[in-house]
């Protein structure tokens, strides 16, 4: 008597789950983005310098400009490998924002990250005096004032308000373009010209050309960004409470397909 075969079901083959790519790649990643954009910034302003002597409007025309198409080159060049954040304080608010939803930058990758970025701001000016033949020297260039920190705080608010409303509303495809195109009309709306970002902030402190920073008016710029960020994050909290999609700056890219940081 024949016995029917008995069929074993073969488990099917689970999905894979996209994973992050390791945390040196991260942080290489990291630090070369934030040296490339400090040499854009301080490259451009030191050909400007040279290009207009005499016409301190084109100066900043040039070093605007060629900021806005950098960092949004810059930003589709980095995202897949660590979000391109190329800021402490967008790290630190995508850690924050990441406790409350569970996912983001995790705490232990976010001193790498900082360090990555402080130390990539640094080798960015270094490389562009070295381009334009001109020696690291600390910056005289002082910007102090009340007007300037708060243009510090407007446009760090700005800027982190920008990058996670994208993110939170499903339209992290625009996050290159806008944020290139926010950096470039803050170097001409806010007093201090829109640095944002302590990490460039420290690197274009040995730097004494148009872009430079003169050490004692770093710390009160740091300060300021901050409390930009926290500003920006609490307009964030009260405009955008619930996030439309899984868009952390933390996440692998290829986690969600539509987020571009």
């Amino acid at each position: 008597m024949n016995h029917p075969v008995k069929m074993i079901p073969m488990p099917l083959e689970s999905p894979r789950v996209p994973t992050r790519p390791h945390i040196w790649r991260r942080s290489l990643a990291e630090f070369l983005g934030t040296a490339l954009l400090v040499t854009v910034i301080v490259g451009s302003g030191i050909a400007a310098q040279r290009l207009s002597p005499d016409d301190g409007g084109l100066q900043l025309l040039q070093n605007s400009l060629a900021t806005t198409l950098g960092l949004a080159v810059l930003i589709l060049l980095f995202a897949p490998v660590s979000g391109a954040h190329l800021n402490p304080v967008v790290s630190v608010a995508d850690w924050l924002l990441g406790r409350r939803g569970g996912a983001g930058l995790a705490l232990r990758d976010l001193a790498p990250y900082v360090l990555a970025q402080t130390l990539g701001a640094l080798a960015g000016a270094l490389l562009a005096g070295v381009m334009f033949d001109v020696p690291p020297a600390l910056s005289a260039h002082e910007r102090t004032g009340g007007g300037q920190l708060v243009g510090e705080v407007v446009a760090t608010a700005g800027l982190v308000l920008l990058i996670f409303a994208l993110a939170r509303t499903g339209r992290g495809r625009m996050t290159p373009l806008a944020v290139g195109a926010y950096i470039g009309a803050a170097y001409w709306f806010t007093s201090s010209t829109s640095f944002a970002n302590p990490a460039v902030t420290i690197g274009r402190m040995i730097t004494d050309t148009f872009a430079g920073i003169a050490p004692n008016s770093v710390a009160p710029f740091v300060v300021a960004q901050c409390v930009g960020a926290g500003l920006g994050l609490a307009l964030l909290l009260l405009l955008f409470p619930t996030p439309r999609a899984a868009d952390h700056l933390g996440d692998p890219p290829h986690a969600n397909p539509r987020k571009a940081l």
